[in-house]
């Protein structure tokens, strides 16, 4: 693309492209602000203003972005997003609009369905967020997955950034903060990840059990917060267990998560349920009969995002064959969620990621022929977890940690089974790796 102009201009037919699939709240508060940096090799060089925002963006709207860019010049487009500095603050927010907002603003407490599977949760994270450092500090937020533990991290950031404008917000995955780490020493550039987390207001993390077992993870994480905790900032962690359940995690970290409040949410109940199902169905503007509503929240009891997939699937059956929705058409919605929701298939690379992730090393050791003490501990581990997820055969094992023989796996899993019978630290690594590696 010859000027900078042009590319303004086309991606203003792009931004134009995006609003028309989205509420007014949801295009305001999300693409408007997108500014194009460049256009270069099939790459589209975009910025936003803040770390926060261009995590939102890449977890709910790159997709759309990639399809108007495609839409508008004809063939497929790359999507370079970056903030304008890791450091930045984040931006004021604007307001909420009328009670009419699209099916993508769900990241407010306005839209959040409150009832007595997480109302003290709720309560929490709105003192929080009316009040950071000075209500509950740290505030530690726990409960299986799809219950609603990121709306509210999102809610607070929302809040915050809204009345409180000038505060530097920031809000990072467990694992990403892992990788960023990673990233950093790699780079040699570990100052600048310390100034980034230690100079945050306000630090949130979702899913903080991934940084279980990881030692130079949890060793910056512990100086990060008691940096944070010590200058008056506002720490809120989430995990889908309470931190004395967290067997991987050092015992100073979970006594600081224990510092604060514990906030546990739970699946909802019958009428929270119904609730959710109703105001999903009201956002997306989209009117769910009483009886559907009922028949969805006594079949999907354990997990919110099922209950909002199946109202938007119950639009589309409407939208694309005309069908209304209907006790039928529901029982057909739910069978498409339950399959879609599915866990993907656990890879064996997954496994080895994640074995040494929790043991400081790199996946191509596991796989080499190197024997130290910590790599052999890290393989053999790798290994059993392999056979217990997988049940794949023991020549296969072998094949896929460099080519070892049958009888080698069965000697490194017979070593893994003795030890978990007598250490019950090591079993309770061995189980926490498993149970991370089913929720990635």
């Amino acid at each position: 693309m010859d000027t900078l102009e042009s590319f303004d201009q086309l991606f203003d037919m792009v931004k134009v492209n995006c609003r028309d699939q989205l509420s007014d709240i949801a295009f305001s508060l999300w693409i408007k602000d997108i500014e194009p940096v460049k256009f270069e090799e099939s790459t589209a060089y975009l910025k936003v203003r803040s770390e926060f925002k261009k995590n939102v963006v890449e977890e709910k709207y790159i997709s759309m972005l990639r399809k108007s860019f495609e839409v508008i010049m004809g063939f497929e487009v790359a999507i370079n997003l970056k903030a304008e500095n890791t450091e930045d603050r984040t931006q004021s927010l604007p307001d909420k609009a009328d009670s009419a907002a699209g099916e993508e603003y769900e990241y407010t407490f306005d839209t959040f369905i409150v009832g007595n599977s997480n109302k003290f949760a709720h309560a929490a994270s709105l003192a929080v967020a009316a009040n950071p450092a000075k209500a509950y500090n740290p505030l530690f937020i726990y409960g299986p997955s799809g219950l609603g533990k990121t709306h509210l991290l999102y809610a607070i950031c929302s809040e915050i950034s809204k009345n409180l404008p000038g505060k530097t917000i920031i809000f990072v995955k467990g694992e990403e903060f892992t990788n960023e780490l990673i990233d950093a020493i790699n780079r040699v550039a570990t100052k600048n990840f310390h100034d980034k987390y230690r100079k945050a207001d306000v630090l949130l993390v979702d899913d903080v059990q991934f940084i279980g077992g990881k030692e130079s993870t949890q060793e910056e994480f512990f100086h990060t917060f008691n940096t944070l905790y010590q200058d008056g900032k506002q720490i809120v962690l989430t995990s889908d267990r309470p931190p004395k359940e967290i067997k991987t995690l050092e015992d100073r970290l979970r006594t600081r998560f224990e510092w604060g409040l514990l906030a546990d949410i739970q699946p909802p109940d019958f009428e929270t349920r119904t609730a959710i199902i109703k105001r999903k169905a009201e956002m997306i503007n989209f009117e769910v009969p009483t009886e559907v509503a009922e028949y969805i929240a006594n079949r999907l009891k354990n997990n919110i995002r099922q209950l909002e997939g199946t109202v938007k699937k119950l639009k589309a059956y409407q939208q694309l064959e005309n069908a209304a929705p209907s006790i039928m058409v529901a029982q057909n919605a739910i069978r498409d969620i339950l399959n879609d929701n599915q866990p993907v298939p656990v890879t064996v690379e997954k496994i080895i990621s994640e074995v040494a992730r929790t043991y400081g090393i790199f996946p191509a050791d596991i796989r080499s022929n190197k024997r130290s003490a910590a790599i052999s501990n890290a393989r053999q581990i790798g290994m059993f977890i392999v056979r217990e997820i997988t049940q794949i055969s023991m020549s296969s094992i072998g094949e896929e940690f460099g080519g070892r023989d049958h009888s080698t796996v069965v000697y490194a899993i017979q070593q893994v089974e003795k030890r978990i019978s007598k250490d019950s630290h090591y079993k309770e690594t061995v189980e926490d790796i498993i149970k991370n590696i089913r929720t990635l």
